[in-house]
């Protein structure tokens, strides 16, 4: 959203623990998957979002770049995060010039930033519904500081990054092209990584409510470390059912449920702040993804607590797929992985 596409570009998503790339050929009503690639992240190498090892991130670009054979230099990536306010605002209604002539003025009132140090990009929505002399828009921005290090990773890669989206719109771009919309339905799409996940609320397939959560699938490894006295390695190796010494398996399942309804909890609350701040209005149908999203009885403890259909996101739902370049069990068990590097291979010349 903050900058635009010149043409085909390769999806990146840097994510706290992973890289996942995905480039698409584009055919006529729909996209064929050209190239598909993830590569873990040292721990600590990406702290709340923010970079804090670049050798170690442009490193790991650069192998995923060669071992996939990649030659397009053009990226698309995506930001998520502290350093990310999203705001959906009412204005008089105007055109996109005029919006554009004082977006800064405008933003001062709701960004918690110096306007001077923050790249500002908005969307207009549309007039509305209850005072017509108004329109809602979609007003984001990103510290200029916490964009430019993502940008200076590409850099060093030999990349040119043309579009910089937001991670929770990302998401949404690889539901629309695999799902569609309906009029008036309200879903959500949730997506769970390691150490944060996106709400993102859309009617009609409208953006009306967004909100960053602060804890992840890491909090199933620290839980275990903490209740249980283990190292990282030994946690991880107890999250997916590897047998230890002296642990009882229905005790690490414990932690698991644990944590699993402690994650379920913060997308109820984020439901019901958004009930309040939208008469009442409630999401009708959940759509998860992400590396958290296949983790056992998260559906189900989401469909209790939320008492919603849930479902889990396939972003390869609509798009061609050779079972001579991919193995089909492979696509469906990593597809949670790639939503956000899926809508952001979609971007193209002149999107917003």
């Amino acid at each position: 959203m903050l900058f635009r596409a010149k043409k085909d570009v390769v999806g990146i998503d840097i994510g706290s623990s992973s890289v996942k790339l995905v480039q698409l050929h584009q055919l006529k009503g729909g996209y064929q998957l050209q190239t598909l690639g993830v590569a873990p992240l040292p721990p600590e190498a990406i702290v709340d979002n923010a970079i804090m090892d670049s050798g170690a991130v442009v490193g790991v670009i650069r192998n995923l770049l060669d071992s996939l054979k990649v030659k397009t230099k053009s990226v698309a990536t995506s930001v998520s995060g502290h350093s990310v306010i999203i705001r959906k605002i009412q204005l008089p209604v105007m055109t996109e010039e005029e919006m554009e002539a004082s977006i800064q003025w405008e933003a001062e009132q709701y960004i918690p930033f110096e306007i001077s140090e923050v790249n500002l990009d908005f969307q207009i929505l549309g007039p509305d519904q209850r005072d017509p002399s108004l329109m809602n828009v979609i007003l984001v921005a990103a510290k200029k500081e916490f964009v430019n290090d993502h940008v200076a990773v590409f850099k060093e890669c030999g990349l040119n990054p043309v579009v910089m989206d937001i991670d929770c719109f990302a998401i949404e771009n690889a539901f629309e092209a695999n799902y569609g919309f309906e009029d008036d339905e309200i879903i959500a799409l949730v997506n769970m990584g390691a150490s944060a996940m996106n709400v993102n609320v859309l009617k009609a397939g409208k953006s009306v409510f967004t909100r960053d959560i602060q804890v992840g699938g890491n909090m199933y490894n620290e839980e275990i470390q903490k209740r249980l006295g283990l190292s990282g390695e030994e946690a991880e190796e107890a999250k997916l059912g590897g047998v230890l010494e002296e642990i009882d398996p229905a005790v690490v399942q414990e932690v698991i449920n644990d944590a699993t309804e402690s994650l379920a909890q913060e997308v109820q609350r984020s439901f019901d702040f958004f009930s309040a701040t939208s008469s009442d209005e409630k999401v009708q149908k959940l759509y998860i993804t992400g590396g958290v999203s296949k983790t056992p009885n998260v559906q189900e403890y989401l469909r209790t607590q939320l008492g919603i259909p849930v479902e889990l996101l396939d972003p390869f739902r609509m798009i061609k797929v050779s079972d001579k370049d991919f193995d089909p069990e492979y696509i469906q068990a990593v597809g949670p992985l790639f939503s956000v590097a899926m809508g952001l291979a979609m971007r193209r010349l002149g999107d917003k």
